[in-house]
């Protein structure tokens, strides 16, 4: 799987919450100041050539969907952040959260807790 950019994510993100979408759709859920429509267009094809979507003909028009699920490029993004950053480690990953995000006790206990649950699934 290819790394998105900032820009290719974003379109992204509105694909998944929508499912599928004509390029004006995911424009008009871009936040102001709106790019050009040949821009999105654009982000778009690129998109489709780096396999991340596909699209319908509709005429003229393409609706474009998803391929890659949320959820896949959500847990290759944190891998890919987890070997980069923190050197594979998750407890680097939640120091450095605690350090710097101030995570208190009552967080902790709820991941401590997500991780028992987690760990009590796969038994």
């Amino acid at each position: 799987m290819k790394e998105l950019t900032k820009a290719e994510e974003q379109v992204m993100q509105i694909l998944w919450d929508k499912n599928k979408g004509f390029v004006k759709d995911i424009l008009g859920e871009m936040p102001d100041p709106k790019p050009a429509y040949n821009t999105v267009s654009t982000i778009v094809r690129i998109l489709e050539s780096k396999g991340f979507v596909s699209h319908e003909v509709f005429g003229n028009s393409h609706r474009y969907y998803p391929l890659i699920e949320k959820d896949d490029y959500r847990k290759f993004t944190m891998n890919q952040m987890l070997q980069g950053y923190f050197g594979g480690s998750a407890s680097n990953l939640i120091s450095f959260f605690i350090k710097e995000k101030g995570l208190d006790i009552n967080d902790l206990d709820e991941i401590l807790n997500t991780i028992e649950s987690q760990k009590g699934g796969k038994k």
